[in-house]
């Protein structure tokens, strides 16, 4: 059996980098077939299709020109932990062409080499500013974010 951190590693690589490119059908092989993207933005996708329509209908609808690096990438083969830095340019009216830049943590769980749930932790705040939204905006998109988080949240 090979080093867990290294399969992990060679995983979410082949996932972000399908997403950068705009291929939803070659990140969503890498999950099971009932598995979970929880996007810090969309919210939670699950099922191969489902993950293939957030990527081509939900990232590339809004944003061109994606970059993601990932850094310190370990697993011990059910749970994987990554920090990564995202950039993207953005195609959502009022803040088209302003590109984007911010840092976040990736936790996966894993199953039989798939990705069975992937989720991120990164201060939405950050790119919401960058983009020029209207501090309104921003309050209320942080407000349900926030409420989301609380026990019995949704």
């Amino acid at each position: 059996m090979g080093d867990p951190s290294s399969e992990f590693r060679a995983l979410i690589e082949r996932i972000t980098q399908a997403i950068c490119r705009g291929d939803g059908a070659a990140a969503a092989a890498c999950f099971a077939p009932d598995g979970t993207y929880h996007d810090g933005f969309y919210g939670e996708f699950r099922g191969r299709e489902a993950i293939r329509d957030m990527v081509e209908n939900h990232f590339h609808a809004n944003a061109r020109d994606f970059a993601w690096t990932l850094s310190d990438a370990l697993s011990d083969g059910s749970t994987g932990y990554a920090r990564y830095r995202f950039s993207y340019t953005s195609k959502i009216p009022g803040s088209e062409g302003v590109r984007v830049f911010f840092s976040g943590i990736s936790h996966v769980r894993l199953k039989d080499g798939l990705v069975a749930r992937y989720g991120e932790v990164f201060d939405r705040g950050t790119a919401l500013v960058q983009m020029n939204f209207p501090a309104e905006r921003i309050v209320k998109s942080l407000a349900r974010w926030a409420e989301q988080e609380k026990p019995g949240g949704k």
